[in-house]
């Protein structure tokens, strides 16, 4: 992870001043939709890359310790070793960027990762995760425990009802709070942009996220009916830009939810190479929240390498 963002002071007469060109925003994601993909060897290249931003996550009711160990194998060997020896990249070190789970069960998942001599993060989502609808005291403490058990990477959700009622000041300090509290561990927050009714609101929800010190801007928590979109993305990754004029700090993004197939990938990766640099390209700044689309990558992969589409048992532990 990139040198931690402590935050600025507020500066609501930036907030104040701003509005989104929605039409504008939308034929840009037009274009990034159209795009046609890259192939063979350069495709196979590019999904391996993509492999490395992944934050491999479980976030289900009948989660158990031992689910967690298997992401947490599949975390450190996401990609079967005879397929990356045939593309000359087994000695590579490749993994996902982290493994992300509740609360409740980062310990699981940090000394499963220990028993296998691996450093890769744990993430935690926090702060009353889905809806964020607790007492802050309580999503406060959350963080805290979480952190505790070992997590590095925080994963909040906003309140987004002060973005809706437009209250900023109150977002910011918020999100202050969850920035003390989680201490060393990076902050993520999640803006759930499918509930916060118009473009406009996701430059300043992002803006205000930033300012209060958060490491990234992530879209949704993947619960929500609509989650990352590449409209949304175009203007979070703008806001990040502008922050980064303003201030020189670099700001990390994470779009998450719905994002399945080996394709949504490869056009993830081109909008942030187009609008904010190869310099993003790093897990440090660019995450993908998914559950199912390492297995889509791995399925590609086998394609490329072998000529044919793998059989269920092929890749079981997909």
């Amino acid at each position: 992870m990139s040198a931690r963002n402590w935050g600025t002071e507020l500066d609501l007469s930036w907030i104040s001043k701003i509005q989104v060109n929605q039409p504008a925003v939308l034929r840009r994601a037009e274009q990034i939709q159209a795009r046609r993909t890259v192939k063979k060897e350069w495709q196979a290249a590019w999904l391996l890359k993509a492999v490395t931003f992944i934050d491999l996550t479980t976030l289900s009711g009948d989660d158990t310790s031992s689910n967690v160990q298997r992401l947490c194998y599949k975390a450190k060997y996401p990609i079967r070793e005879d397929l990356l020896k045939a593309l000359n990249m087994h000695d590579k070190g490749i993994t996902t960027a982290a493994v992300c789970v509740y609360p409740a069960r980062v310990s699981d998942a940090v000394k499963a990762l220990k028993t296998a001599g691996c450093t890769i993060p744990v993430a935690s989502v926090a702060t009353g995760f889905p809806a964020g609808q607790t007492h802050l005291k309580t999503r406060l403490e959350e963080i805290r425990l979480a952190v505790e058990d070992g997590a590095t990477e925080i994963d909040v959700v906003i309140n987004r009802t002060l973005v809706l009622t437009g209250q900023w000041e109150a977002l910011y300090d918020e999100i202050r709070q969850f920035r003390k509290a989680c201490g060393e561990a990076h902050l993520k927050t999640i803006l759930a942009t499918g509930e916060l009714a118009s473009l406009t609101n996701v430059y300043k929800a992002s803006m205000i996220a930033m300012m209060a010190g958060s490491d990234f801007i992530k879209t949704s928590t993947g619960k929500e009916t609509v989650n990352a979109t590449f409209p949304v993305a175009i203007v979070m990754l703008r806001a990040i830009r502008d922050f980064f004029w303003k201030t020189g700090n670099k700001i990390g993004f994470k779009p998450a939810g719905g994002i399945r197939s080996a394709k949504d990938s490869l056009a993830w990766l081109s909008l942030i190479k187009e609008e904010l640099g190869d310099e993003w390209l790093t897990p440090e700044l660019f995450r993908i929240g998914a559950s199912t689309l390492l297995s889509d990558i791995e399925r590609q992969i086998y394609h490329h390498v072998t000529g044919r589409y793998a059989a269920y048992h092929d890749l079981p532990m997909c």
